[in-house]
């Protein structure tokens, strides 16, 4: 039975936003990016092939993320917008505990954001989208291996970042 574009694809689109903000590090191109991967996403839905709407739908996120901003050496570093990140603490923990929560969510989007965008993509869709290492390949148009390899150096880097008394 054929599925809508609005019952596959649109219940992506809060995911296919995050990652296109760790993509380009603006909330505004973000959007850019989201709208214009939508507009194509829905002319080519009969290409969609199995339930796999998520990732097909990040897979012209990114295309349409290098294809609107190709990469560039020296590229300024924008950070994701403190007003649109999700900030809520714990509402479990007391005031202290909150405010340490917050501090370390903080120190951790400001080093992901330090990352190439190599590795940092790999690094969001795995621990923040929880993709796995396959569907993250397809996405990304590597091998498998690669996305081992990406992912294992993205995280050296991060706690080398993370690391206290940096």
């Amino acid at each position: 039975m054929p599925r809508s574009f609005e019952e596959v694809v649109l219940p992506h689109l809060d995911a296919a936003f995050n990652y296109a903000r760790w993509l380009t590090k603006n909330d505004a191109d973000a959007e850019d990016v989201v709208q214009d991967a939508s507009v194509r996403a829905l002319r080519f839905f009969s290409s969609l092939r199995g339930e796999d709407a998520r990732a097909w739908l990040f897979t012209i996120v990114r295309n349409t993320w290098y294809g609107r901003f190709p990469r560039r050496a020296g590229s300024p570093v924008m950070t994701v917008g403190e007003e649109d990140a999700d900030n809520r603490a714990d509402a479990s923990l007391d005031p202290e505990a909150q405010l340490i929560q917050q501090r370390t969510v903080e120190r951790v989007r400001h080093a992901l954001e330090t990352l190439p965008t190599d590795f940092r993509e790999v690094l969001v869709l795995r621990e923040l989208e929880g993709l796995s290492y396959k569907e993250i390949a397809v996405i990304v148009g590597i091998p498998l291996g690669t996305v081992m390899s990406r992912l294992a150096r993205a995280r050296e880097r991060l706690a080398g970042v993370l690391t206290p008394g940096d």
